[in-house]
């Protein structure tokens, strides 16, 4: 059971084209994949800067989470990934250790991900996620 390395950084974002566009210029690169996941209601757009991911993350409804967040507290950093070799162990043992999870099992995330989120109240202020590829 291990953190194996920040897998992304989630960023908040009004506008996927104006963003992607903006972050192509800030990198010096083209994302690599646009994607939308409609049961969480965002589209996504990754960019890959070595080992780390940068997924810009637009509201396709405005019960999505990421439509809350851009209201509360304006676009940036949403979230930080960390990929774990085994999700169903790191969620039982992050939750024997005291911290909040958001869902009790896995949801199927973005870039062929299972994800499982913390929430901040129980990592100072810092919504963490935890991501495992999906073996097919």
């Amino acid at each position: 059971m291990a953190f194996l390395r920040v897998e992304h950084i989630g960023i908040a974002i009004k506008s996927l084209e104006k963003s992607n566009d903006l972050f192509k210029k800030l990198f010096g690169k083209e994302h690599y994949k646009v994607e939308k996941v409609e049961r969480e209601g965002v589209s996504t757009s990754f960019f890959q800067l070595g080992e780390t991911k940068i997924e810009l993350l637009e509201a396709t409804t405005e019960e999505s989470a990421i439509s809350k967040f851009i209201d509360k507290k304006g676009e940036g950093v949403h979230h930080i990934a960390y990929e774990v070799d085994d999700i169903y162990a790191e969620m039982k043992r992050l939750e024997n250790e005291g911290f909040i999870l958001l869902s009790q099992e896995p949801k199927t995330g973005a870039d062929n991900k299972l994800i499982c989120f913390l929430h901040p109240k129980s990592t100072n202020g810092v919504l963490v996620e935890l991501c495992q590829e999906r073996k097919e």
